[in-house]
């Protein structure tokens, strides 16, 4: 099944990039471009793409505006959002998946990283560069939705791994590397988790870990 996606983005090259590195993926098509956030919501609400892909930094309204009237509480049949922006600031990351959105990528963290986060949104499931997890986890567990509780049945050790590397901004096919295992078995693993955790996504299953010391940032 073919993902749809629009772009928003105030720079045609940067659509033109975007859309280039995503039309070369054989499951995802870019149905359409947005130049600015009041253009990106009109044309989400009226096509209903499958992710939408909203710059932080856009004339009339900004990525932050653009994710809330799209995806943020409140909004009747929400549309699956991930911000993709230049820009890494604690606001801006907090506040977009505050929002609603349901990823937050560096646009100079790679297609790979792109298609997967595309993916993941139409999966329901979230993305987060890594470069920012860790300083945006330590603020979700602070405040808002509680970030998990203790399982109900214990974590087995595969999955204990799972989730450190999910906590560290990993992404499924790295987990897989790193754990000499299949991408299929690493999804397998973090359904598993999420549904003992009582929990959405994997970033709350990767805040869970920061609140619960399962994770340590490095050198501590």
């Amino acid at each position: 099944m073919t993902i749809s996606v629009l772009l928003a983005d105030d720079q045609a090259i940067v659509r033109g990039g975007m859309r280039l590195l995503l039309e070369d993926e054989p499951d995802i098509r870019v149905v359409a471009e947005a130049a600015d956030g009041v253009e990106a919501v009109s044309l989400a609400r009226r096509l209903r793409p499958d992710v939408c892909l909203v710059d932080i930094r856009m004339p009339r309204l900004d990525g932050l505006e653009v994710t809330r009237a799209l995806a943020g509480p409140g909004v009747h049949d929400p549309l699956r959002v991930v911000v993709v922006t230049t820009f890494d600031h604690d606001e801006y990351v907090y506040g977009a998946l505050r929002g609603g959105a349901v990823g937050f990528v560096l646009k100079d963290a790679g297609p790979a990283l792109l298609a997967e986060a595309v993916r993941a949104a139409n999966a329901g499931d979230a993305l987060v560069s890594p470069s920012v997890t860790v300083r945006l986890l330590r603020r979700l567990t602070t405040g808002g939705r509680p970030a998990g509780r203790e399982p109900a049945r214990p974590l087995s050790d595969r999955e204990l791994e799972v989730v450190r590397a999910l906590a560290r901004g990993r992404t499924n096919q790295e987990i897989g590397s790193e754990l000499f295992i299949s991408v299929s078995t690493v999804k397998t693993h973090v359904s598993g988790i999420q549904a003992k955790l009582g929990l959405r996504n994997r970033v709350e299953v990767a805040a869970w870990a920061w609140e619960h010391q399962i994770v340590a940032p490095a050198g501590q």
